[in-house]
């Protein structure tokens, strides 16, 4: 099994811990600390070694960060985990605070109202994100101060750092061969007038030199630093014994490879200017070619938009793959239909039912994610992962949310499926509808190019702001290519300003979740195309559209089908009877028959 349901961490390991955090800072004369959620290559996904929230905290959600002062400590956390904090941390000695709404300054100083000064480690937190905190606290008396990492010094079973193989990735998969993808950055960084950018995001510099790691779990990423030239030449910072011999020639004589440690000497020998990303480089790489005197240019990381505009191979391989996953997980739901009603199954017992069925398919390399099985009132913990001890038994006349993914070499899945045991209480049939209207909205949307993920995400949530409800998530993030699972720029949520491009891979994933009772998502990925022109449109105004991706029943017996409109009710039925034609002839007989089933027209 990939997956495993150990507890990771305990509420009474953090009191402990804190106060010894405490007793540091005091030594170095600092008056608190900015614990992230975060390493030196600002990925969202960490190893065991960088898991330093986690490990002070008990707070295992994939976004926050804690500020320890010297008598409150604060973890900061999004809608996404407003529950799971509360079960993870010790709230006598660690106090919750909503996250984005109070913001990391106002909260320092109602907390420090006679300043003092905050220490950070600078390989830790972007330019942008210490920049905008050191001007939201300009003349407050509270200072910013990079410091060496206390955590690391009262941690003291710390992992070591990840020193997985690489692998490559074939040209059949990746689409373009990497010697082309550095020759057009660099032809961009030469237009810019720039010598050289630096890339840390590992899934840069995987996509940029058509290689995979296995570093992160459920990620196939390479924890590397690069400095990619103007002349197409790369230097690629990374533990020489990750490297094969083939994978060396892969690279080929156009990438030098030097060790981790040579990365910060390295940059005080470049030759301005040089792109840095403020969003996702760590401020410690501005600091070190500032101090050395080397002009910096702030720009995006230039890998970002070319590798979320899927190229055709990756489009490709990315339905394949989604086929192949969706005929897993119709074998998974037609034994869940059956074994389910007879009592007996557990959290548990789901996750490795569903992860045999991908692994039927001998093509799995990982799971995407840890899968999320809530039964019943777990299902209202949007990111909630079983464990041994919070275990649940799969109970008649529950839903359960079940968000589960896989990772092939030809491509990655997300998908999200909320299925009944039994008869439901109508209120979670009507909510599930509702939520069922806004996936549907988000698919059959037409847009202008140029329109944003900003734009789109109210469209998903209309049908719940009419009953007065709403979710505590974005409605869509990006995919990779046999990558991360979340991949940026593009999103579909309030806070986007990405346009969103053909090529471009996203969820549609909205839900609604009742605390202490049940939760709802619906997810299929889709695909950013254009979309054919329609009689009596604007001939000038090019529009996008979306490719559904994900071809998997939706829980008929959830749907409050007079509800839904008639134009609703077609796109389902269209859906379902494309899910049969696709995965039939991909399941076994019995799994046939249930399907016909599932897919029936309402």
């Amino acid at each position: 099994m990939f997956q495993t349901f150990e507890t990771e961490t305990r509420p009474d390991q953090g009191p402990p811990r804190l106060a010894a955090l405490r007793a540091e800072l005091a030594k170095a004369g600092l008056d608190g600390f900015i614990v992230p959620r975060a390493d030196a290559h600002q990925g969202e996904y960490v190893a065991p070694a960088d898991q330093r929230l986690a490990w002070l905290t008990g707070f295992t959600g994939s976004a926050g960060f804690a500020m320890v002062l010297p008598t409150i400590a604060g973890v900061f956390i999004d809608g996404r985990y407003r529950t799971q904090v509360k079960d993870q941390v010790d709230l006598a000695a660690f106090t919750p605070v909503h996250w984005p709404e109070t913001k990391p300054a106002d909260w320092l100083k109602a907390q420090l109202p006679g300043g003092g000064r905050v220490g950070f480690d600078p390989w830790l937190h972007t330019a942008k994100e210490i920049g905008d905190l050191e001007a939201a606290l300009r003349d407050t008396g509270i200072t910013l101060a990079p410091s060496e990492n206390p955590v690391d010094r009262i941690w003291p079973d710390r992992p070591a750092a990840p020193a997985g193989p690489v692998s490559i990735q074939p040209l059949e998969f990746a689409g373009e061969t990497a010697a082309s993808k550095c020759a057009r950055l660099a032809d961009e960084l030469r237009s810019a007038g720039q010598t050289a950018t630096i890339l840390t995001l590992p899934d840069s510099i995987s996509w940029l030199l058509n290689i995979r790691g296995s570093d992160i779990e459920r990620n196939p990423v390479v924890q590397a630093f690069a400095i990619l030239h103007d002349t197409g030449r790369v230097t690629l910072f990374i533990a020489p014994e990750k490297l094969s011999e083939e994978v060396r020639a892969h690279l080929g004589p156009d990438v030098t490879i030097r060790p981790p440690s040579a990365f910060a000497p390295a940059l005080r020998t470049l030759h301005g200017p040089v792109r840095v990303d403020p969003a996702t480089a760590p401020i410690e790489i501005t600091r070190e070619l500032t101090e050395a005197g080397i002009a910096t240019a702030a720009g995006p990381d230039p890998c970002l938009l070319p590798k979320a505009r899927k190229n055709p191979a990756e489009i490709e391989g990315m339905r394949t793959a989604h086929l192949r996953d969706a005929a897993a997980m119709v074998e998974f739901l037609a034994w869940f239909d059956a074994e389910a009603p007879k009592g007996g199954l557990t959290e548990i017992d789901v996750v490795e039912k569903l992860e045999g069925f991908r692994r039927a398919t001998n093509a799995l390399k990982e799971i995407s994610f840890e899968t999320i099985c809530g039964a019943g009132p777990h299902g209202a913990v949007i990111h909630y992962r079983v464990s041994r001890e919070t275990n649940r038994p799969v109970h008649s006349g529950e839903i359960v949310v079940i968000d589960s993914g896989g990772q092939y070499q030809d491509g990655t899945t997300d998908i999200t499926r909320t299925v009944s045991v039994g008869p439901v209480e109508p209120e979670a049939k009507a909510a599930f509808t509702r939520v069922l209207q806004g996936m549907i909205a988000v698919s059959r949307l037409r847009w202008p190019k140029g329109v944003t993920g900003g734009h789109l995400d109210s469209v998903a949530r209309y049908p719940l702001w009419l009953a007065g409800q709403d979710y505590d998530h974005g409605t869509g993030h990006g995919v990779g290519c046999y990558l991360s699972v979340h991949e940026g720029p593009q999103r579909i949520s309030r806070t986007s300003d990405v346009p969103l491009e053909p090529g471009m891979i996203l969820s549609n994933e909205p839900g609604y979740y009742r605390e202490g009772a049940f939760g709802i998502r619906i997810e299929n990925l889709v695909l950013v195309q254009e979309a054919p022109a329609v009689p009596g449109g604007d001939a000038h105004r090019k529009m996008l559209g979306f490719e559904t991706l994900t071809w998997v029943p939706i829980d008929r017996n959830l749907i409050d089908a007079a509800a839904l409109s008639p134009d609703e009710r077609a796109w389902l039925d269209g859906y379902h009877a494309w899910v049969f034609d696709l995965i039939a002839p991909r399941v076994s007989g019995a799994t046939r028959a249930w399907l016909a089933a599932a897919t029936a027209p309402l």
